[in-house]
């Protein structure tokens, strides 16, 4: 089926073999993507040689020299993309089905107030659905697995750059994205498996993140008259960590706000009420979308 206009950018950081894997996945795909841009992030020096001595010859890559993230990484690589379709994986993620970039075409057509398209995530030890061609207005995607408007996304200021971006990256855009009168939308239809167990979110420094990244959400986004709703889902975290005995990382996470804060405040840019208000009452209850059946 050769090729589609669709660029896939993957943020990655000192897991070669992982990325390797991932890239094979992805272009296995029919059609597989015209272009692919690898972000190497910060002082990784492994990951470079590995790659260029892989087959995946045609594969971009760019650099950072100093850390900037995930979400740092995809700005760069969106950036840099030729197409205006732009899919985005982890460097441990990659599509279940073969027939994957041609489903996100269809549906990006077939929507075109959509801004971003989030996908089905399936992790290790978890059944895959059967294929399923339904979708759903959210209020949030995953950035492993979702694609993008690239024209819409450079709009926005792309994500804050931070280290460990955990609550913060993807919600800071939707809001953003709400505000701009544009929808997210997730799609059963669209799969992709992330080859980790999320065991690593009960370490220390993400607990701590996820507490400092909430007040920083509220901060840059929230009108000032409600952030007294931020501090309210600030308590509300750290007591859903101390209830799963997620503990260790808590206090961290308390003591990181101020400078957090001070650190990003540059960013701050309130999103309206009403666009707040939607998006929660999107978070709570997904509404269906209804279209027709594709024909692949």
């Amino acid at each position: 089926m050769g090729n589609c206009a669709v660029t896939v950018v993957i943020p990655t950081y000192q897991r070669p073999h992982q990325l390797l894997e991932a890239l094979e996945k992805i272009l296995d795909c029919e059609p597989q993507p015209n272009e692919v841009i690898v972000h190497i992030d910060g002082d990784d020096a492994t990951t470079e040689p590995i790659l260029r001595c892989s087959r995946f010859q045609e594969v971009k890559i760019i650099r950072s020299n100093h850390q900037v993230g995930p979400g740092g990484g995809r700005n760069r690589a969106i950036a840099e993309a030729k197409n205006e379709l732009v899919a985005s994986f982890d460097d441990d993620s990659y599509p279940i089905d073969s027939s994957y970039f041609a489903r996100l075409i269809w549906l990006f057509q077939e929507f075109p107030e959509a801004a971003v398209i989030g996908s089905a995530i399936y992790h290790r030890h978890e059944a895959i659905a059967p294929d399923a061609v339904t979708a759903s207005w959210v209020s949030n995607f995953v950035g492993c697995g979702c694609a993008y408007r690239r024209s819409i996304f450079q709009q926005t200021s792309g994500y804050v750059q931070l280290p460990v971006a955990y609550g913060m990256e993807e919600v800071d855009l939707s809001l953003r994205l709400f505000d701009m009168q544009w929808k997210v939308l997730e799609s059963t239809w669209l799969r992709v498996f992330h080859d980790t167990e999320l065991a690593h979110h009960n370490a220390p420094h993400i607990t701590a993140a996820s507490i400092s990244n909430q007040a920083l959400l509220a901060y840059l986004r929230y009108p000032f008259l409600l952030w007294w709703l931020g501090i309210g889902q600030c308590l509300s975290r750290v007591m859903w960590l101390v209830q799963h005995q997620r503990t260790s990382g808590i206090f961290t996470g308390l003591r990181m706000i101020p400078q957090t804060i001070l650190q990003n405040k540059e960013h701050r840019q309130a999103v309206r009420s009403q666009s707040l208000f939607s998006y929660l009452r999107l978070r709570r209850d997904t509404v269906s979308a209804s279209f027709k059946h594709p024909s692949l």
